[in-house]
């Protein structure tokens, strides 16, 4: 298939977890960071392995809400310095085919743009700027829940020159199957419509715009309504995917909390029901493809050979 689709890394918590590293919550994908970083660089090479083109720091869980505010306070900027030393590290090792990209949290908790703090945020995100910037070829703001937590990020880089590509998690609780059926319109977590924050992201300097985070049913929508936003107003930024295999979880705050357990994670988003869901969403308009929590370096792998095939060789 198409060769000019870009293809990114999976989920690190997950990979952490499955190769025997130390994890657990509140602290998540940085308690790797923090006691064995050695494992940090075993995914992002694992994930280089199987074919990504961009891989991105394991920096996400580096914030007051996972570490706790005086771990962050003493020893924030060390760690993501860190986060950024490892997926440099593993860039370098593989040639000048694979590109690092910053991770830009959700700086108060996954899913909840109902605690974002636009006063508090910029403190957070300029320590996380400032540790992984030596190391970054752009900056990826990530599971981003509210237009609000965005415009945030832009101004806090001010005038980093480097691309920034933003990434919306969609509500994926409610009103699925409409949204399927067409008969609803996606939404970011915050309620605000997949269309109108596309725009405004595009506005904002999105080098790339992507959905990530979210169930992989709901994505192609998702796409298709950023790609005919963009369109009228004459915008051919690239779309880009990158789901989570998360069991559909109810709607709750108890449920939302960030770092109150680990998902589930269902049957049928082995490697190929993964990629099918990718080729729809090729389909769809999207040139960037790659995977969230629970998407390893196997479903990497479908998504290299498929959208960049190598010859078998005996």
């Amino acid at each position: 298939m198409s060769s000019t689709v870009t293809i990114l890394d999976g989920g690190m918590g997950r990979e952490l977890l499955r190769s025997g590293a130390p994890f657990r919550q509140p602290e998540w994908s940085a308690l790797a960071v923090i006691e064995a970083p050695h494992f940090v660089r075993k995914a992002h090479d694992a994930f280089v392995s199987a074919g990504a083109e961009v891989i991105t720091t394991n920096s996400y869980a580096i914030v007051p809400f996972h570490i706790g505010e005086k771990r962050f306070a003493e020893n924030g900027l060390e760690l993501t310095r860190l986060a950024g030393q490892l997926a440099r590290a593993s860039a370098e090792a593989a040639g000048d085919t694979v590109r690092v990209a910053g991770s830009l949290p959700p700086v108060f908790g996954s899913y909840r743009p109902d605690l974002f703090d636009a006063g508090k945020a910029p403190d957070i995100l300029r320590v996380i700027i400032e540790g992984l910037s030596p190391y970054v070829d752009f900056w990826l703001a990530e599971t981003q829940s509210s237009v609000g937590e965005v415009e945030t990020i832009r101004e806090v880089l001010g005038t980093d020159t480097r691309p920034l590509w933003i990434s919306f998690t969609l509500d994926d609780t409610k009103g699925v199957d409409d949204i399927l059926a067409g008969h609803g319109e996606p939404t970011l977590r915050s309620g605000e419509a997949v269309a109108d924050a596309a725009v405004k992201a595009v506005q904002l300097g999105a080098g790339a715009l992507l959905f990530n985070c979210s169930q992989a049913e709901i994505m192609e929508a998702a796409v298709k309504a950023a790609r005919r936003a963009l369109d009228v107003h004459g915008l051919t930024t690239p779309i880009g995917v990158y789901a989570n295999a998360f069991v559909p979880r109810p709607d709750t705050e108890e449920e939302l909390a960030a770092n109150s357990g680990l998902s589930g994670l269902p049957n049928d988003l082995d490697p190929p029901g993964y990629l099918l869901f990718a080729r729809r969403w090729v389909e769809a308009g999207a040139t960037i493809v790659g995977g969230c929590c629970g998407i390893g370096p196997e479903h990497i792998a479908e998504l290299r050979q498929t959208f960049h095939p190598q010859p078998i060789t005996a």
